[in-house]
């Protein structure tokens, strides 16, 4: 059976594709915590975000830098409260940012990250994990959480999203 549509319709796959600047290359997110760091990552295309890995916060930024492959951009959960200000963790997410992307020599953009963690939580909870078995994977969901939303972000306004880390120390400090 052959599908028909009437020739009002336009269709496009993806939907309103990035531009050739945007679609090449990984992106990935962190999600920054002071024990835990999770991390995600698109597949080329920017189609697709998957788990990676939680890095131990104390062992420093030398094998999560490793675990970049091909990125094109790194976006970080920005931590604020829930009125949208400033807490003492947003201060820290913004240093790690900071040192991020002077290790990795890549583009680090900050992305709110309100409630991606609660959520995370939620969805493991629905799955059947017990917060025990969670700890070892909220972190991975939080950037997952963070990268859907650069994603699709990027898919419909063809930019990067968030905020640059440099732009931000700017405008903030």
């Amino acid at each position: 059976m052959e599908l028909t549509f009437p020739r009002s319709v336009k269709l496009s796959w993806p939907l309103r594709r990035a531009s050739a600047r945007l679609l090449e290359g990984n992106r990935y997110a962190v999600d920054y915590g002071d024990v835990r760091i999770g991390l995600a990552v698109s597949d080329k295309s920017g189609l697709l975000a998957s788990p990676v890995s939680t890095f131990q916060t104390s062992d420093g930024l030398d094998k999560l830098v490793e675990a970049l492959v091909d990125p094109r951009v790194i976006y970080v959960g920005l931590p604020l409260n829930l009125q949208g200000l400033a807490t003492p963790a947003t201060n820290k997410a913004v240093a790690f940012a900071r040192k991020l992307q002077s290790e990795s020599g890549q583009q680090v953009y900050l992305l709110d990250e309100r409630l991606t963690t609660a959520l995370s939580n939620a969805q493991l909870r629905q799955i059947g994990k017990s917060q025990k078995q969670a700890r070892t994977f909220v972190d991975q969901m939080a950037a997952v959480a963070i990268l859907e939303y650069g994603l699709e972000f990027e898919r419909r306004h063809n930019k990067f999203a968030g905020v640059n880390v440099a732009e931000w120390i700017v405008e903030n400090d």
